[in-house]
């Protein structure tokens, strides 16, 4: 939240070239494209370029994959900067809606069948946008591989507790005055959740206690 309200994810920089994410998810994401090694990193949204050149220098060192970038309108002077940079013998940039058949069709020429894809979406965050990205991406991932949304700030929010759940807790109210709906999980300890998950709790943020690892 104090991110958002100071835009901290306008100040960051990869190599020169503005990135415009957090950098917590700057290391979240560099966990699962060196998790997954990727044939293929897809982001729709290219905005300054920063993003690109971030996925393109974890597979530099990777030594394998290729960035395909997709935005609407891409910048010439964005453009230039992208072109002169040393990364950019992994990127390829693609002007066009990321939901048009024309886009899809250049993916698809691009990615052989089987290929391991991570895809990126930070283009339009408008739910119909976003839900036709989805529909239309999917066909590139395969099992153990992902689709990423970015800026979900209208998204369910989701606390873990730890310990007994001793009365009904009644979130109508709060659900409504947020606009967004509340999930609540009891753990009876810490020790027993599944590690991703636990990795997760651990990355979001402390409202009140400690956590004994």
């Amino acid at each position: 939240k104090a991110a958002a309200k100071n835009k901290l994810s306008y100040e960051i920089d990869w190599l020169g070239v503005p990135a415009i994410q957090t950098p917590e998810d700057l290391i979240l994401v560099q966990e699962l494209i060196y998790k997954i090694k990727p044939d293929f990193v897809i982001e729709t949204g290219i905005a300054h370029g920063g993003g690109l050149i971030f996925y393109a220098s974890i597979l530099e060192l990777l030594g394998k994959g290729k960035v395909i970038g997709i935005d609407i309108e891409i910048r010439e002077h964005n453009r230039k900067v992208m072109e002169a940079h040393p990364l950019f013998k992994r990127i390829e940039m693609l002007e066009g809606s990321s939901v048009s058949e024309e886009i899809i069709q250049e993916i698809r020429k691009r990615i052989p069948k089987g290929s391991k894809v991570i895809v990126f979406l930070d283009s339009d965050h408008t739910k119909p946008h976003v839900l036709r990205e989805l529909e239309l991406y999917q066909e590139f991932i395969i099992p153990g591989c992902y689709i990423v949304v970015f800026d979900t700030n209208t998204s369910d929010i989701d606390f873990a507790i730890i310990g007994r759940k001793d009365k009904l807790l009644r979130l109508e109210e709060f659900e409504r005055m947020l606009n967004r709906k509340i999930n609540i999980n009891f753990y009876e300890s810490f020790k027993e959740i599944q590690k991703n998950l636990k990795n997760n709790i651990l990355n979001g943020i402390v409202l009140k206690g400690t956590v004994e690892l």
